[in-house]
């Protein structure tokens, strides 16, 4: 590849992570959020969907928040994690179309309020865990897993991550299960997890071999004093 080749490359990438687009992507996030909140305060019907509307838009507007605020080196619009694959967006109209049909053919299966409660409570508890680790590992934190030891990389063992091992797999799997329970898709939630825990499963395994290469023995003693928390993992 020609030098001038990878300068235009270079240069198409900075164009596309504007401060114009990251003001439309951030926009775009805070209007859904406000729409979702008066939703899920005005109708009684669609008040779950109004919350988990909310909570996917804060979800995206704060990973890439706290990217930018620790790697701002690793900086891009994929930062809002939108660009998560066809798996990512299929799930999720899945479990919209499934409230959007129950709640036509069985209303009375929407309103069951301890599933509000538990999913709501199961939400928040995703996020601060999430949002937690991204703010103690802060440079150390990435969306991909790292297949080399930098230099600047080390062992986080303080925050959350003194009693959780994989405080944003944890996060993140409890988070999207919970906005399931919020809707009371059976479906979806049961789907959810099981896929999740797999996805997680393989990929603690990898990491974890990776990272006792990097730190050793220190990484082993400190998964000895450490859980997951995840079902089955």
């Amino acid at each position: 590849m020609s030098l001038n080749t990878q300068n235009e490359e270079i240069s198409i990438m900075t164009e596309h992570h504007s401060p114009q687009n990251i003001s439309i992507y951030s926009f775009g996030f805070g209007t859904t959020f406000g729409i979702s909140v008066v939703v899920a305060y005005c109708s009684e019907s669609f008040m779950p969907l109004g919350i988990y509307m909310a909570a996917l838009a804060l979800f995206h507007e704060l990973e890439y928040l706290l990217t930018a605020l620790f790697n701002a080196n690793k900086l891009s619009l994929d930062a809002f994690l939108l660009n998560n694959g066809i798996h990512y967006y299929i799930a999720n109209g899945s479990g919209l179309i499934e409230f959007l049909i129950e709640l036509y053919f069985f209303p009375g299966l929407k309103r069951i309020g301890f599933l509000h409660y538990l999913g709501f409570t199961l939400i928040v508890i995703g996020q601060v865990a999430r949002t937690l680790a991204m703010w103690h590992a802060k440079h150390n934190f990435s969306h991909q897993v790292a297949t080399y030891k930098r230099q600047e990389h080390v062992l986080v063992t303080t925050g959350i991550y003194a009693y959780l091992r994989h405080p944003s797999y944890f996060g993140f799997l409890w988070w999207a299960v919970g906005t399931q329970i919020l809707l009371c898709n059976p479906f979806s939630s049961i789907g959810f997890f099981i896929i999740l825990k797999r996805f997680f499963q393989n990929r603690i395994r990898e990491e974890e071999k990776l990272l006792i290469k990097f730190f050793g023995n220190d990484y082993i003693e400190y998964q000895k004093r450490t859980s997951i928390y995840i079902p089955l993992i």
